[in-house]
């Protein structure tokens, strides 16, 4: 959820897996074989310990990737779209530039001074696939779920370009490094509980195997991987010149507000940015992959439930809660807008309401009166509710038996085949864990005491999101093992320490994070850990691949994050910014908007005894009663296999990524995904196996690496072109009021 910050799961992808006969070696002995299907059908039962992990070919590639994946992320997290370069892209892109210095770099041996007769060389063989594992690893070390860029950074971005006030860079560079590695602390301890045992299986990981498996297996005499990839990358980079700079427009084609440039509704229904997309198409693989990532990797199942719940929410409940019912006073503010209001329909000021001490002033926000929200994001927060608690009643009752049986099971059975086999490499001692969560814990309590003043979270609030994180790491841990679901949680943090603290947005935002995102990167690293399980990475290579290559990222990120706040004038300020600038913020906006309504103001005067919506939260019960409502009629009609399809958490949460994403990135990326995963997959199924994962990388690649050079070329000097087709897409009237009587700047009065 963009509003709530709700954690998405991991990415479902589906793809042909190749023949088992050509990797199992084990026999049909029962220990040789794991408990769970899906992984004997995936997961090789054989291990070469001999394959170098430790290469030089490693570590530079995986630092490198790690370096641009960190840089380049960050950089798009500023632009009107986001593009995410994901794991996926690194895998892909490493494989030929791994296969390039195993053939070029030279192969003698050299004799290392303290370590006996051991021998180092640049190239000890061929590119191997556990080298492939760890660079893909390094690069992803720093993301939870591929989000992109480390959560804390969002805290950065709103104090001086939200709030414009100041923090130091020492008190961001530690409230980053210590969020990241915390989460790394919890996986390091639970290891044992969820990555070990057999039933514990990650479905997630499952996808990254097959594909690493598949990458590896030797070309045929069609187009090599490699040749596709370096041909698509180029076409990418080429094109992306056009909607990148010489043509902006068509990065969003809303031809309907260009048919009727003078009716506000009309704009309101065809604007693909600011309205509800009828119409609104795209030329601009960053609008189709911003928000939802490349739906070239997401299989045909889940876009059609992404499309059920989109068409739901924007197309039947947003038009008649706007138009037909003027749900709260809907229709004095624009009907798609994350900005916040005052009730004669002005953009609300919320520097006007913070004091010198950086807490709410209240003589000044009576001055104003309440804030309101547009329709469409009063409803995103109802449908996150409801999210929330549909997830959790739904795993309860769909899964909770097998949650329950395979948690049982994993101290019961035997290790299964891949435990064993791990078992050649030395475990990871537990001291490192402990050490490195005590340090984690006196760092943050130093941040909270010495440094308070820079992030208002007093150190008895740092204790408490440690132990709520604790608490909720091992059973959303089992959850995601086990179901591939990730319960977003998250709006608990918001909702007590806005109830506990209120006035104080900036403690709110670390009590999220240390709370709930440290929980979420613990998830993401034992997820990276299960993955090193089955492809049989040496543990203490995870370790330090993981906490390095954590470091690295987090630190880049902190470094571009400050340049780029320091040196674009007015950037994420949108009404200051000139028209088609691209550094508009979109996800910040949304969690600065977030710390204004948890932290600033408060939940009881947005959602409370005291606010406008308190009926939103209605929809907590409404999406707990909905699960069992359709496990109900399972139950009562167990032959009707369609029942037990209905997902309420996806169809509720379709929209989760809304706002910041907008309709024409959900539209986009439904048809796009659909052409790939049902066309071409069920069609042209070969190519499909060997090409499509490579084009969604060499899409991601091109994009970024001509965004990046465009920047450097003409954006840093402000050279850009002034034109109709410059000029974005042409739905000013899209932001307005439709209700009489309500006067906004640039809008007509009805």
């Amino acid at each position: 959820m963009g509003s709530l910050d709700i954690q998405k799961p991991h990415p479902i992808t589906t793809t042909t897996i190749p023949d088992p006969e050509k990797f199992f070696s084990a026999g049909d002995d029962e220990d040789d074989v794991s408990p769970i299907e899906e992984v004997r059908l995936t997961v090789p039962n054989t291990d070469d310990p001999t394959l170098p992990v430790w290469t030089f070919r490693m570590w530079f590639l995986g630092i490198l990737s790690c370096c641009l994946l960190s840089f380049l992320n960050q950089f798009f997290s500023y632009r009107t779209e986001p593009l995410v370069i994901t794991q996926i892209t690194v895998q892909v892109a490493s494989l030929p530039v791994g296969h390039f210095l195993a053939a070029v770099l030279p192969t003698a041996k050299f004799r290392i001074p303290g370590f006996g007769p051991k021998t180092f060389s640049f190239n000890p063989g061929p590119f191997n696939m556990k080298e492939h594992v760890l660079i893909s690893i390094f690069a992803n070390a720093g993301s939870a779920f591929g989000n992109g860029s480390a959560y804390a950074v969002g805290i950065i971005t709103i104090i001086k370009a939200f709030y414009i006030r100041n923090i130091s860079f020492l008190a961001g560079w530690i409230l980053i490094i210590t969020t990241q590695v915390l989460g790394y602390g919890w996986a390091g301890l639970l290891r044992k509980y969820v990555v070990e045992p057999a039933h514990m299986w990650w479905p997630g990981t499952l996808v990254q195997v097959s594909l690493f498996r598949a990458l590896h297996e030797r070309e045929e005499k069609r187009m090599s991987r490699a040749k596709f990839f370096v041909i698509a990358l180029a076409c990418s980079f080429s094109w992306y010149l056009i909607p990148g700079y010489l043509f902006p427009t068509l990065s969003t084609i809303s031809w309907v507000c260009w048919a009727f440039s003078n009716s506000v509704t009309a704009q309101q229904l065809g604007s693909g940015m600011r309205g509800l997309g009828f119409g609104a198409m795209t030329l601009d693989w960053t609008v189709v992959a911003s928000f939802l990532f490349s739906p070239l990797i997401c299989p045909f199942f889940a876009i059609v439930n992404v499309l059920m719940g989109f068409v739901l929410i924007i197309y039947i409940f947003i038009p008649i809660a706007y138009w037909g019912l003027d749900l709260y006073n809907a229709q004095r503010f624009p009907i798609f807008s994350s900005h916040l209001f005052r009730a004669n329909g002005q953009k609300y000021n919320i520097t006007a309401i913070v004091n010198d001490k950086f807490e709410i002033d209240l003589l000044k926000y009576d001055e104003q009166g309440r804030i309101h929200l547009s329709m469409f994001f009063a409803l995103t927060y109802g449908f996150g509710f409801a999210t929330i608690a549909s997830t959790l009643t739904h795993v309860g009752l769909f899964y909770g038996r097998e949650i329950y049986e395979r948690f049982r099971a994993s101290y019961k059975d035997k290790e299964d085949i891949h435990t064993r086999l791990m078992r050649k490499y030395p475990d990871i001692p537990s001291w490192w864990f402990y050490t490195m969560l005590g340090v984690t814990l006196a760092v943050g309590l130093v941040l909270c005491t010495v440094l308070k003043d820079e992030v208002q979270m007093p150190w008895w609030g740092l204790i408490f999101a440690c132990a709520m994180a604790f608490t909720f790491t091992l059973p959303i841990s089992i959850i995601t093992a086990t179901t591939n679901q990730t319960p977003g949680l998250n709006i608990i943090t918001e909702y007590v320490m806005g109830i506990i603290l209120p006035g104080k947005p900036i403690a709110n935002v670390c009590f999220k994070t240390y709370g709930y995102m440290s929980m979420a990167q613990a998830v993401s690293f034992l997820s990276d850990f299960k993955l090193g399980h089955y492809m049989k990475i040496p543990p203490r290579s995870m370790f330090l691949v993981q906490f390095i290559g954590t470091v690295i990222a987090g630190t880049i990120n902190l470094v571009v994050a400050w340049w780029l706040l320091t040196s674009i004038e007015n950037i994420c300020q949108e009404d200051l910014l000139k028209a088609g600038s691209p550094w508009t913020c979109p996800g910040d906006r949304v969690f600065f908007d977030a710390s204004v309504i948890w932290g600033l103001v408060g939940p009881r005067r947005i959602f409370g005894s005291l606010g406008n919506y308190s009926t939103m939260n209605w929809f907590f019960l409404g999406g707990a009663l909905g699960p069992v409502i359709v496990w109900l009629f399972h139950r009562a009609f167990p032959n009707q296999s369609w029942i037990p399809l209905i997902n309420l958490p996806v169809l509720l949460g379709a929209t989760g990524a809304m706002p910041p994403a907008t309709p024409l990135n959900y539209t986009s990326w439904i048809i796009v995904g659909t052409i790939f995963n049902f066309f071409i997959f069920r069609y042209r199924k070969m190519w499909w196996q060997r090409y499509n994962y490579i084009l969604s990388a060499a899409l991601d690649a091109g994009v970024a690496f001509m965004a990046v050079l465009l920047y450097f070329s003409v954006g840093l000097e402000d050279k850009g072109l002034t034109w109709w087709g410059s000029a974005g897409e042409h739905c000013d009237l899209a932001t307005c009021p439709t209700a009489k009587g309500i006067a906004v700047d640039n809008c007509p009065v009805n």
